[in-house]
């Protein structure tokens, strides 16, 4: 089955509304069997042309994920990112900032981790922790260390969604191509995977008491989300819904979005120049002595 990526991209300039974005859709695969086919076929054609983007090397690409405790992020990435380069290819895990990171601009702690050219840069959670986790704690903003005049309530949010949609604007005319995944994932089934975490040993470690009490919070990251995903899913910057309740599905629509991503940029190997074939005829001449 045809897997169009674009069905789940958030338009840009629209009002979101997640309750009409659904957390589920029909299987793409009837069997485990043809899940794991298609899959590897994605995965396969996303090595080669993660190959091609390294030694193309004219393009950065930029891939976020966001979304509530047990959405898949992990698996997402670990799943869809199985085949590529280590040497071209880096996640970097986001968490609670450090003392010396809240010294800093909310930006700087996930800017000096972007991908070079030719490479792919994976962010688990991002500077979206700053419009999403933080409006919903407003507490935390408080901690932060900024003046009064610059944590103004009415103000804060827009000027902090303004700011990411100038950085990524930034980096787009720069080469860098950012794709953002919101992985959507409904309560009950949050419910369901926090269970399965206690029930396997091998889980245990992924669950705490305070996943649970953000729990009590979960309207209001929905809110958060709308919110940020109608502000800054861009042309350039887009964001896409991922209905996240069948970890199966959810992988593939993301390794196709990838897919289409990497395929969208204009891409060759570097061409061998008169002299460079020179070169090379006389390395072979070295080696067939």
């Amino acid at each position: 089955m045809k897997i169009n990526s674009d069905h789940y991209r958030v338009p840009h300039g629209k009002k979101v509304k997640l309750s009409g974005w659904p957390t589920a859709v029909k299987p793409f695969c009837k069997s485990k069997e043809a899940y794991q086919k298609l899959l590897e076929e994605h995965v396969q054609e996303l090595s080669k042309l993660q190959q091609l983007h390294y030694a193309s090397n004219r393009y950065a690409l930029l891939l976020i994920f966001q979304g509530m405790d047990a959405a898949g992020k992990d698996g997402a990435i670990r799943h869809v990112m199985s085949g590529v380069n280590p040497q071209g290819c880096e996640v970097s895990s986001f968490k609670q900032p450090s003392a010396d990171e809240l010294e800093h601009d909310f930006l700087w702690r996930s800017t000096r981790r972007l991908p070079e050219r030719g490479r792919i840069g994976i962010f688990n959670r991002s500077y979206y922790e700053e419009v999403l986790v933080v409006r919903v704690h407003p507490e935390i903003l408080r901690g932060q260390g900024l003046a009064a005049e610059l944590r103004d309530d009415k103000d804060i949010w827009d000027e902090r969604y303004r700011s990411i949609v100038d950085l990524e604007d930034h980096l787009h005319r720069n080469g860098t191509r950012t794709i953002k995944i919101f992985l959507h994932i409904s309560q009950e089934e949050q419910r369901k995977r926090f269970l399965a975490r206690i029930d396997e040993p091998d889980k245990n470690w992924k669950l705490s008491l305070s996943d649970i009490h953000e729990r009590k919070y979960w309207k209001r990251y929905m809110q958060a989300f709308e919110e940020c995903l109608s502000a800054t899913s861009t042309r350039h910057a887009p964001w896409y819904a991922v209905p996240a309740d069948d970890k199966e599905n959810a992988r593939l629509i993301v390794s196709q979005i990838v897919l289409d991503a990497l395929k969208g940029l204009k891409m060759a190997y570097p061409r061998t120049t008169a002299k460079r074939m020179e070169e090379l005829n006389s390395i072979r001449k070295l080696l067939t002595r």
